[in-house]
Parts: C-alpha cells; structure tokens; sequence
C-alpha cells in the first residue's frame, strides 16, 4: 500500500536495517543516522552509498568507525513536511537508550505542535535496534496497511514492542571492552577462553549481557533455543541479521528452519548496519523473532529489590504479584501477527522460565 492510501505518514529510522528490497516497497520517509569513518561522514541509506561488506572489511583491516545524531536540521526538516503535509504521523524511533537523538526529536516535535497545534503527530520510542526495530516496524506497516489510525497505530507499538525477542552474539568480548561495556581483564580472559557473549535489550532500551557460551557454535545454539523456548505459536516472521557472516547466517537459519514444526514461519535475513556495527564490530549474528512479553523477565536486580519489599511491606508485594497477574500481554483488537493472549504467566528465575506455581513454592533464596 502507498503512503497515500494509509491514514497516516509513517517515519523510520536507518537503524531498523530493513533491507532496501523491504523497505523501498513500504513507501515511508526515513531518517538517516550519519556515521564517520577515515574519509568524512557517511550517512547510513541502507547499503545505498557503501553496502554491508564495504563497511565490515575496513573495520577488519583496523579502520575505525564513529557515530554521531542525526543533524538537528534534518530532523526539523522531516517534522516540518509531515505537519504541512496535513495527515496524522507517527514517528518509530531508534531505542533512546542507545542514542541521544529520541531528545532532539521529543524536542524537535514540541516546537512542530507549537507552531502547528493543528497538527496530529505521535513519537514512539521502540526501545530497540537493528533487526528487532526493524522487526517491530515491518509490522507497524503492516497493522497501518490493516487500516489502523496514527492513535491507534502509536498505542499499538507502544505495546507491541515488549513482545519483541531479539539475541545477538559477538566473535569476542573486544568491542564491548573498547565501548566500556565488560572490563579490559574480562575481555583478556574471555579471549582465552573463547567466551562468545550473547546480548540482549532490557526494558530500557540498552543492550543487556545475557549470558555467554564457550565456543561460536554453542553460542548459536543457544540464541536457537531461546527461540524456541520464547517464541509464539503464532508468529510467523523471522528476522535473521549478521555483521558480513553470509555463511553463518545462513547455518543458523538452516539449523531454525529444520527444527520448525507445523506451519514454518517466514524468514528474512539482513544486514546489521553501520551504526550498530560500529559498536559490535564484523561478524556478529542475531535473531529477532515475536515472543514472550519481556516485561514479564524479571532480573537479578528486580528480584532483590522484591525481596527487600516483601521484608519490610508484605502488602506491598501482594499488589506486585497480582499486577504481575494482570500484565500477562495481549493486544486487543489490532489484528495482524500478535492477536490474541499469552495464555499464561511466566516469570523467569535465571534464564530458566518456571510457572506461577512453581515460584510460589521457592524459598527466598531460589528466588535470588
């Protein structure tokens, strides 16, 4: 569908990493992340000006890469042509928590409704990046297509996002020693040991150490089996990315595919791009898939606090635990690939999902 036969304008970001293939059809305005390397400042159009392998070999050879915001310019400028263009917009956004530039643009569109109060335009954080924002925007295209209104389509990704599942894994732990993310020692000792970390996003919108595995092949194995074990019945797309690995990337998939049972769903392999490759470096992979609600994972950090809050308000937690009940996710009445309910409730002790009624019967200490 054209961007005129919806009831909105629709506004993406270059780091969903949607490929140009996907995304040209989709008929969206895009802002561009720019990106600096030896020779000047790039910005990254989806593999238009510099493709993929270009990018991740200079890295290779010792080249360094840097990020930057989008130019406020540009920003005013997209705001200014969707207010007179005079149909309702959505903005989805790159994650806030890794990027500055969801600021400028809150503050880019308060100064738009200001000189335009008329104007009916929405701004969502998707608290994600690369294939998992490009995930949840591919289907916020679709849902638009569907016929939903700008309100309704800004409600639905403010929900949606929850529900999407991504893990990436990495060749080593430098990247994330040269970002300050793991300590120098830890990188060192990880080399050694051949720990592959696998990342994942917390509410926040950070990037989160999930956890880690000796050797690349049980990395990969790894991201699989959260798949499965997170994944819904339902869903029926698949977002496979890499950091310039063809091969691999096309192992893991393979590997995904075989183990699927009933109706396979539909998979679609990308690129990572150059904003999110500057700072994972060549070669990592990364699966993004519709799952379990995240809100529903409870870290180590949250547990404690819990913990604490049972200790010293007892009725306090009853109410946590009875909201906890009421989140379990569904998105009513916005049709598409996440209708319907999660069918139960989980929390999640470690990495290993347990019932309801099972954690009612862990001591305070299992709960830690």
């Amino acid at each position: 569908m054209t961007a005129s036969m919806r009831c909105c304008n629709i506004v993406l970001d270059s780091c969903c990493d949607l490929p140009r293939a996907i995304i040209d059809p989709l008929d969206i305005e895009l802002l561009q992340f720019p990106f600096i390397m030896d020779d000047g400042e790039h910005f990254d159009d989806l593999e238009k000006s510099m493709d993929a392998h270009s990018f991740y070999e200079r890295l290779r050879k010792g080249e360094q890469a840097h990020t930057a915001q989008v130019p406020y310019g540009q920003i005013v400028d997209v705001f200014e042509r969707m207010a007179l263009s005079g149909r309702p917009t959505v903005f989805l956004c790159f994650s806030s928590g890794l990027s500055g530039t969801f600021e400028t643009i809150k503050q880019v569109w308060g100064e738009t409704m200001a000189k335009y109060p008329e104007s009916e335009i929405y701004v969502v954080d998707t608290g994600l990046a690369s294939i998992a924002e490009g995930l949840l925007v591919y289907e916020a295209v679709h849902q638009a297509d569907r016929g939903l209104t700008a309100a309704e389509l800004a409600a639905w990704a403010e929900e949606a996002k929850f529900f999407v599942n991504a893990y990436f894994t990495l060749p080593d732990l430098e990247t994330l020693r040269r970002g300050g993310r793991v300590p120098e020692v830890a990188a060192f000792a990880g080399a050694k040991l051949d720990i592959k970390p696998i990342l994942c996003f917390e509410l926040s919108g950070q990037l989160s150490f999930h956890s880690a595995s000796r050797g690349r092949k049980k990395a990969i194995k790894q991201i699989i089996q959260l798949y499965f074990e997170r994944r819904r019945d339902d869903s029926r797309t698949l977002f496979f990315g890499s950091g310039d690995a063809p091969k691999e990337l096309a192992a893991m998939e393979e590997q995904v595919m075989r183990l699927e049972t009933g109706a396979a769903p539909i998979p679609f392999s990308m690129n990572v791009g150059p904003v999110i490759g500057t700072h994972t470096g060549p070669d990592l992979l990364a699966l993004a898939f519709w799952g379990r609600d995240r809100r529903l994972d409870v870290s180590l950090t949250d547990r404690i606090a819990n913990l604490i809050s049972a200790r010293s308000d007892p009725d306090k937690a009853a109410r946590r635990a009875r909201e906890k009940k009421d989140r379990v996710g569904h998105l009513e009445g916005t049709g598409g690939h996440l209708e319907g309910s999660t069918g139960h409730t989980e929390a999640t002790v470690g990495h290993r999902p347990v019932s309801d009624a099972d954690e009612n019967k862990m001591t305070q200490e299992e709960r830690w």
